[in-house]
């Protein structure tokens, strides 16, 4: 049994350093290479999301910005880690480049790699990720997490929060999923 915690720690601490380092690469080229595999991610990110759940696109038609990160990698072993990159698109077009991250500790053992999509309502929730010096989840804008059950009762008049998020094709073996504490911050590029 210890020998297993120690290697689940290993994985956990290998996982979360790969994980939270960024390609800090100067070439304009490398930057441009980086954005269009991000743009490519992204896009099919939302078409899983959307065949998955076709209630996302009724929000996706409204919304006014949608935050995805197509790959977020969580791992732990009593204190975990998630980082992932992403971009926000307005009226079809990526205005922005952005990151999450996210520190956790509790009764938690293993690696996750999911996607998540934030569909942003309103004018000034959006306002908020794009002016601000970094946008935590959970402090601010009202969001609302959506799972399956709750997609299927949206509707345009129920439509009342700020921020729906939707997690999706989580892939590994992790418990306790979720975006609180979540902080985003613009990349610059």
């Amino acid at each position: 049994m210890i020998k297993h915690l120690r290697i689940m720690a290993l994985i956990s601490i290998f996982a979360i350093t790969a994980g939270c380092q960024t390609d800090q690469s100067t070439s304009a080229s490398g930057a441009m290479a980086a954005d269009a595999q991000m743009d490519q991610e992204a896009k099919a990110a939302l078409k899983s999301l959307y065949i998955s759940t076709p209630q996302a696109r009724v929000l996706a038609q409204r919304a006014k910005g949608i935050l995805v990160f197509p790959d977020v990698l969580k791992a732990g072993l009593i204190v975990g880690a998630q980082h992932g990159e992403g971009e926000l698109i307005e009226n079809g077009k990526v205005t922005g480049y952005y990151s999450t991250t996210a520190a956790s500790y509790g009764l938690q053992a293993g690696a996750q790699k999911f996607g998540y999509a934030m569909f942003f309502m309103t004018s000034s929730a959006l306002n908020d990720l794009k002016t601000g010096n970094g946008f935590e989840v959970g402090v601010g804008p009202s969001i609302v997490v959506v799972d399956s059950g709750m997609a299927k009762s949206l509707t345009t008049s129920t439509l009342q929060s700020d921020i729906y998020a939707f997690i999706f094709d989580q892939k590994g073996l992790m418990a306790g999923l979720g975006l609180q504490g979540s902080k985003i911050t613009k990349l610059n590029r």
